[in-house]
């Protein structure tokens, strides 16, 4: 019980840490959308922290807890280097509409205290939870060894449909408005509106699967609801659906939403 414990403090105390810098940069650049960095990046210094204070102590086994902070490292280092140019800059005095849309008016309007009660203060709650089995399988020793196997494969496919959908995404936007298509409906874009979206949500069931099934079925169990929450957040509180809200308004989307599904992928189908 100690041991978890630890965890959850040591994790917690990241977050914080993590978020506290948030607000300075967002403050700094007036843009909450900075915050899309610090969700990608957060993760692997929850997991990175969990790891040290884990080897140092002496529990659980080094190699389960530093395959963990690789698996995280990967997935959340490439996503955070991905948004970093929409989130610190490139794009200046852009926000990103989901975040409009939240806070009711750009940051220099609402203030960095609306900011932080609206998107920080809930983000932060989520990525702390999100990340328990991550931070608390790296306490314990390995108990299911498929479980790690069968994590390991869901978290590749999850990073295959998340890189893949965003170098899609990347090379259609490349492309001339006079001569692209009205909307995305190629590749991944073919199977799910928001491949990125379940992407993320499949390598969180793989790291649960890894961090906590494997961990025996009373760790799995006590942290199975952070891989849900992980999928009802990116799903429906500040994903997918938020998105949708403005995607919705633009020509020909409604009516690609009419044939392919909003999050979990199947085969294309043409009305």
């Amino acid at each position: 019980m100690d041991n978890v414990l630890v965890a959850l403090g040591a994790s917690l105390l990241t977050v914080v840490v993590g978020m506290g810098v948030t607000a300075v940069r967002i403050r700094q650049l007036d843009k909450a959308a900075v915050v899309d960095v610090t969700w990608g990046a957060g993760f692997v210094l929850v997991a990175l922290v969990a790891a040290v204070v884990a080897t140092l102590s002496d529990e659980g086994d080094a190699w389960h807890a530093w395959l963990l902070v690789g698996l995280v490292a990967v997935w959340g280092g490439r996503l955070a280097w991905h948004v970093r140019g929409r989130a610190l800059g490139d794009h200046a005095g852009k926000e990103d509409p989901r975040y409009t849309e939240m806070l009711g008016g750009p940051v220099s309007e609402v203030g960095i205290g609306t900011v932080v009660r609206r998107v920080l203060l809930v983000q932060g709650t989520a990525q702390w939870f999100i990340a328990i089995p991550v931070a608390v399988g790296a306490f314990f020793t390995v108990d299911l060894w498929p479980a790690v196997v069968v994590g390991v494969v869901v978290w590749g496919v999850g990073l295959f449909f998340e890189t893949v959908g965003d170098r899609q995404l990347a090379a259609y936007k490349q492309i001339p408005k006079d001569q692209r298509p009205q909307v995305m409906e190629t590749g991944l874009w073919a199977w799910t509106r928001h491949p990125n979206y379940f992407g993320d949500a499949a390598v969180w069931w793989g790291l649960w699967l890894v961090g906590g099934l494997a961990s025996g079925w009373v760790v799995g169990l006590a942290t199975v609801l952070s891989p849900i929450a992980m999928t009802l957040f990116i799903r429906n509180v500040t994903g997918a659906k938020l998105l949708e809200k403005t995607m919705m308004k633009r020509p020909g989307f409604p009516e690609y939403a009419e044939r392919v599904p909003l999050f979990f992928p199947r085969p294309p189908r043409r009305a």
